[in-house]
């Protein structure tokens, strides 16, 4: 994806932080600079206390220190903030790829509503127009309408899917084991000769260990049928949810060992700076971010791009 298209997807994100620096820090050395408010605006942006206080020390100590030749009060503030944010985002980021194991597992883990069956299916989709053959593991095995849109996807982009019949209604037969559907996921991509099986996962709370133990499980299910997979294990958070996201990325790297992450839904936020924080705490690899709709719009990690898009002109 361009720069360009970028910084139009990230508009709500950017506009937070790049018109915020350009309201609080004047354009002469001279122009003082409210760094109370300077503060909150990047607190705003949820890029999170321990991004913010560091950054926030090294606004500080540039400011007391002399100033290059023409150089204003907003070039310097900026600078700070866009060497800082590519310090913290530049080693995590990390295209997903796809090594020699066949078939490559990929499991796709988040709360509810993170966008994982919609993001499991781009991920297909964009696997398929590289030529690799693709079976989709419908493991959401509570919600009867995740199976359903991945059936659909999968009759689109011409990937088998693996599911089992989920209850949809009061007193219908009980939900097929997570698990199970996972296995036999695993097990189809070997007979087919498969490149990559690519399983989507129940959305749970973070919070409820009995659930993080059905996790636990599958994982441990999966190495049965293949060893040495989950080959990677994706973690999908939705960047509306804020600092919410980073509680969730610590619980599911705890329980599975997360690989990397996925952001989704930052076209609509004007919180983007979670990936920040993310970056900064668990320094778990971010393969793709999500920024509209379509199979398109789960574009590779950049970390220069996504700081421009951020800071824009500021």
């Amino acid at each position: 994806m361009k720069l360009s298209e970028l910084i139009r997807r990230l508009d709500k994100s950017r506009s937070r932080l790049s018109e915020g620096l350009g309201r609080l820090v004047g354009r002469t050395p001279e122009s003082p600079v409210d760094l109370a408010a300077l503060e909150t605006l990047l607190l705003g942006a949820d890029l999170g206390v321990g991004v913010v206080n560091p950054i926030m020390a090294r606004v500080r100590a540039a400011l007391a220190g002399p100033s290059v030749r023409g150089e204003s009060a907003r070039d310097r503030v900026t600078g700070v903030v866009r060497t800082a944010l590519l310090e913290l985002l530049t080693p995590c980021q990390s295209p997903l790829k796809i090594d020699a194991a066949k078939p490559y597992v990929i499991m796709l883990v988040g709360v509810n509503g993170s966008g994982k069956t919609t993001t499991t299916a781009k991920l297909a989709e964009r696997f398929r127009r590289e030529g690799r053959r693709v079976v989709l593991g419908a493991a959401d095995t509570f919600r009867a309408a995740a199976v359903e849109q991945l059936q659909v996807w999968g009759e689109r982009i011409g990937a088998e899917v693996i599911a089992q019949p989920v209850a949809s209604h009061a007193g219908a037969k009980g939900n097929a084991d997570p698990a199970a559907v996972a296995f036999d996921a695993v097990q189809a991509g070997l007979a087919r000769g498969a490149d990559v099986v690519c399983l989507d996962t129940a959305g749970r709370l973070h919070t409820k260990s009995n659930l993080m133990e059905e996790l636990k499980k599958i994982v441990r299910v999966i190495g049965k049928a293949l060893p040495g997979a989950p080959h990677e294990r994706l973690l999908v958070i939705d960047a509306t949810v804020g600092q919410n996201g980073l509680a969730q990325a610590k619980h599911f790297h705890e329980a599975v060992g997360v690989t990397g992450v996925v952001v989704t839904k930052l076209d609509g936020t004007a919180k983007g700076g979670i990936l920040v924080a993310i970056a900064r705490e668990l320094k778990v690899p971010i393969r793709c971010i999500g920024v509209g709709e379509t199979a398109e719009d789960l574009v590779d990690f950049n970390a220069e791009q996504f700081v421009e898009a951020l800071l824009g002109n500021a």
